[in-house]
């Protein structure tokens, strides 16, 4: 975001947060969300033994490792727990203290009975034997606008042709994974992971396959950003909500689509 807005980048990739956070900072040319990717969060639990019957419940009185207080992984993880009952602060303890990359390494080092990991922490725990995931934090918060492409209002409306190639190209994408096995699209993407092997690349998509993890276009739905805002608001993270109308296009994606 710090590079959108100061002109650095054209277009920025980021957590939709983000552009609701600038907007209510009273930013005059505020950053507009034009092609949504993801719409589930992309984290897991992991605990120590496997859980066949998992329920949120299991969480009670336990120690989990967390992610930073205002951060959307942990945001969505206190969701969740608000979402079945669980209070985050009295029912059980969310350790927030160790660093975004490291938990997975704490956790095999026997810090915490679970662990919020995205890939490919959760599936390397699997992997080693040292944790299983029991729950999908992308299923059980509901389809979230994850991640999105955004530009200046400015930039958008001086270049409406770039983002519109832009977006047509970022749909060509959509379409080949909608259209491909996880097998496929792991085959195709393993050059970009020299340090994992095919056989890891290809567990870590078809989980993020079979939640629905991409969204088959890219038009980013007025149900989903308030539901962004209703996780936002839940974390203490909200004063005001901001109108979707004004950060968000959908004119781009839907001509993609086309």
């Amino acid at each position: 975001m710090t590079a959108v807005i100061s002109g650095e980048a054209d277009i920025g990739f980021m957590g939709s947060e983000a552009s609701i956070y600038t907007y209510n900072e009273g930013a005059t040319d505020y950053v507009v969300n034009f092609a949504q990717l993801t719409q589930r969060a992309g984290n897991f639990l992991v605990a120590r033994e496997e859980m066949d019957d998992f329920s949120w419940e299991d969480l009670k009185g336990h120690l989990v490792l967390g992610g930073r207080k205002g951060g959307m992984p942990e945001m969505v993880f206190e969701y969740i727990l608000k979402e079945n009952g669980i209070d985050p602060e009295t029912d059980l303890e969310i350790n927030q203290s160790i660093d975004f990359g490291s938990t997975a390494a704490a956790f095999s080092e026997g810090q915490g009975d679970f662990t919020v990991e995205f890939e490919p922490g959760a599936t390397t725990l699997e992997s080693e034997g040292k944790g299983y995931v029991v729950a999908s934090l992308g299923e059980d918060s509901g389809y979230v606008p994850y991640t999105a492409f955004s530009a200046k209002q400015s930039y958008i409306d001086e270049n409406p042709d770039v983002i519109q190639g832009f977006t047509n190209a970022l749909q060509k994408g959509m379409d080949y994974v909608q259209a491909h096995s996880p097998e496929e699209i792991a085959a195709v993407i393993e050059p970009q992971f020299p340090e994992t092997d095919l056989e890891t690349i290809t567990t870590i998509v078809t989980r993020y396959y079979d939640q629905d993890t991409w969204k088959s276009n890219l038009i980013f739905e007025e149900s989903s950003f308030d539901l962004l805002q209703d996780i936002l608001e839940s974390a203490g993270e909200l004063e005001k909500r901001a109108p979707y109308d004004d950060l968000v296009t959908t004119k781009f994606a839907a001509i993609a689509t086309q």
